[in-house]
């Protein structure tokens, strides 16, 4: 695939699974495209259903833009599930 300027495109889906679809939709809240500052050439989509966070990101910048980026929402997501165990833990 080619995104703008016939540069490369990679994807990466992250999928994870909560106990409750209540849950799942208060990580997404927290971690949605709109909470979540990316570079130009990076797009975070993301929605929920059934309990499942799915996040799909696509990066036509360097491989390494595309890995940062993972570890930063990956980073946000745990932080926004430590915060919501100390509110229903």
């Amino acid at each position: 695939m080619s995104g703008d300027r016939g540069k490369p495109e990679v994807t990466a889906t992250i999928k994870i699974r909560y106990h409750d679809k209540e849950t799942a939709h208060a990580i997404w809240e927290a971690v949605s495209p709109d909470n979540f500052q990316t570079p130009q050439g990076i797009k975070i989509e993301a929605e929920t259903a059934d309990g499942v966070v799915d996040i799909s990101i696509t990066c036509s910048r360097r491989l390494g833009s595309l890995i940062a980026t993972i570890d930063d929402l990956l980073s946000c997501i745990q932080a926004a599930e430590r915060a919501l165990g100390g509110v229903i833990g």
